[in-house]
């Protein structure tokens, strides 16, 4: 991801997903670490989804990569 722009996965929603943001521009909702890594190839950014949950280049805010929404569906922090 070398040349890589400012990445955040913004915390958890109430209904569930995480708002990706790119270079300070939205690309959507994520419910899983292979949506951010759909996202950020969408943004021309090509990532395995693996390296996606430990890339130091993506700011996780409100959990990490394991969080994703209320309970059931995925844990809040």
């Amino acid at each position: 991801m070398s040349g890589a722009l400012p990445v955040t996965v913004h915390p958890p929603s109430p209904t569930g997903g995480r708002r990706v943001r790119v270079n300070g521009e939205i690309l959507g909702l994520a419910y899983n670490v292979a949506d951010v890594a759909e996202f950020l190839r969408r943004a021309g950014l090509e990532v395995d989804p693996a390296d996606v949950a430990v890339s130091p280049l993506i700011d996780w805010r409100g959990g990490g990569p394991e969080y994703w929404g209320p309970e059931p569906d995925g844990t809040a922090p």
